[in-house]
């Protein structure tokens, strides 16, 4: 048994993906036509030719370009049903999909538009193929305060639909706690929160994410090995990490995917998942996440199954639903 088989045999959840960011050219191409939408690239190849980036900024850039071919409720459709085909094909049994509303409202695409065309699918995905899911509404954190207390009002109607409000987009120079006050509103009507931190940001924000916005998840957290003492508190309280290996190679967060603290934060117990963030930009569903890493930091069978147990464990599905999963895992010899 290698583990590449096991990668794929064993049934994951993913706990930290942007359906903005699984938009892959060939669809942004459809849709463009059919909606009369003009986009800067001459082919699906000049699009993918544009996927070197240098940083997170020059990521964001090209991800809302492409975005404003988005107009109505069957693009969004459209895009999470070819997400969940994606899901299937991975053997991703749970998804906990980040949608960025402000994306779509500021361009005149009414919240509805977009929450019904992504829910559609996913209650499709959940008859037809049995994968459950989950959605977290996103605050874009460049954008200001006011901007996301008018999501959060704009998102009243849809409360069934929406299982948890995150914080996403260009980290550095927008910490946490420019938002503490929405956070509080949100978790105050319900929410639970997550929250993007100590990717490009510092150990800080982190903190901030955890002290001030009261997190339950830490979307990235990679820069967390910096402070020993908040790594001391992410073991102690088991808070979970979503990490995302071929982003944080592609946007340069590390250098080269052997050099990834993935595995060390492992071994010291931290609670860490493997995830793809936007995989039609960075090169890779899950488990070509998974396989790549396990590569690149000789993962073991035992890595792969505690990985892919910590993903249900961090999840927000119920006791019982976990424990079923991790029983599958245990179950599952290939």
């Amino acid at each position: 048994m290698t583990v590449h088989t096991l990668i794929r045999a064993l049934p994951k959840a993913e706990l930290h993906v942007h359906i903005e960011g699984t938009f892959e050219p060939e669809l942004m191409f459809a849709i463009a036509g059919r909606n009369g939408v003009s986009i800067p690239y001459a082919d699906v190849d000049a699009v993918r030719r544009a996927y070197d980036f240098h940083n997170l900024q020059s990521f964001l850039d090209i991800y809302y370009a492409a975005a404003a071919v988005l107009l109505h409720e069957q693009d969004f459709y459209d895009l999470t049903t070819a997400y969940f085909v994606r899901c299937r094909e991975d053997n991703v049994v749970h998804t906990e999909i980040f949608f960025d509303p402000q994306t779509h409202t500021a361009r005149g695409v009414p919240f509805e538009t977009v929450i019904n065309g992504i829910t559609r699918a996913r209650l499709e995905a959940q008859e037809k193929w049995g994968i459950s899911s989950r959605l977290i509404m996103c605050f874009l954190r460049h954008l200001s305060e006011e901007s996301a207390f008018e999501t959060l009002a704009q998102a009243q109607p849809f409360r069934r639909h929406i299982d948890g409000i995150g914080l996403d987009s260009g980290e550095l120079g927008n910490p946490p706690s420019k938002f503490e006050r929405v956070f509080a509103q949100a978790r105050a009507q319900g929410f639970p929160a997550v929250a993007h931190a100590g990717e490009e940001g510092p150990p800080e924000y982190v903190w901030e994410a955890l002290d001030l916005l009261k997190v339950v998840r830490i979307d990235h957290g990679v820069r967390s090995e910096e402070d020993e003492t908040l790594m001391q508190r992410l073991i102690a309280e088991q808070m979970p990490l979503t990490v995302c290996p071929l982003s944080n190679l592609k946007l340069k967060v590390v250098s080269d995917l052997s050099r990834h603290n993935l595995r060390r934060m492992l071994e010291c117990g931290v609670l860490v998942t493997v995830n793809s963030d936007d995989p039609a930009y960075f090169g890779g569903y899950l488990n070509q996440n998974f396989i790549e890493l396990a590569d690149a930091l000789d993962l073991n069978e035992a890595d792969i199954r505690t990985l892919c147990k910590n993903s249900f464990k961090a999840s927000f599905l119920n006791e019982e639903e976990k424990a079923k999963r991790y029983a599958e895992i245990d179950g599952i010899h290939v």
